[in-house]
């Protein structure tokens, strides 16, 4: 149990001391848009693989979920471009490189006939486990409070999505 909790406290941003992690100097501007460009490219990839999802299953329910979570995606990537531009910024052009090896993998699981709306679901969950360790790693910065807070919202709706597919992947497995 004790090694659990190791890896939970290391997965959650403690120190051995128990302490959170927490960079508390201040971040330059530069360094704040950094930080919402990570953010920003990881929703692109949040409405990109939502979107791919969507193409990939075929019950209404799930097809609805996928396109609700990727518009909801792009609502934060457009919330985050207007934070970007006010500390100064350029937004990001793109995903990033291991979001588009995600979405081609849950591509070829279709067009292999792979795509069983549970694997679907799964490669969903992992996808959205990436999505939330970026936005710890983010929360863990002296952020000025009024990007903390975006980033604080955008993070428990990626939780949400998460929690949403984990309980559509866990009644697909008591299907099967």
């Amino acid at each position: 149990m004790a090694a659990d909790s190791t890896a939970d406290d290391t997965y959650y941003g403690k120190q051995a001391n128990g302490n959170d992690i927490v960079n508390h100097d201040n971040l330059s501007n530069d360094d704040v848009v950094d930080v919402l460009n990570d953010l920003l490219e990881n929703a692109r990839d949040g409405e990109y693989g939502f979107r791919t999802c969507a193409e990939q299953v075929e019950t209404a329910n799930a097809k609805q979920l996928f396109a609700s979570r990727a518009e909801g995606c792009k609502q934060a990537g457009e919330e985050l471009i207007s934070l970007i531009r006010t500390y100064g910024g350029e937004p990001a052009s793109g995903g990033t490189a291991a979001g588009a090896l995600h979405r081609g993998w849950v591509q070829v699981k279709g067009t292999l006939g792979a795509d069983s709306e549970l694997s679907i679901l799964e490669s969903c969950e992992r996808g959205e486990d990436s999505g939330i360790a970026r936005y710890r790693k983010a929360l863990k910065q002296s952020l000025p409070a009024d990007v903390r807070a975006l980033v604080q919202k955008q993070a428990d709706g990626a939780q949400k999505n998460h929690d949403l597919i984990r309980d559509l992947r866990n009644a697909a497995r008591e299907k099967s």
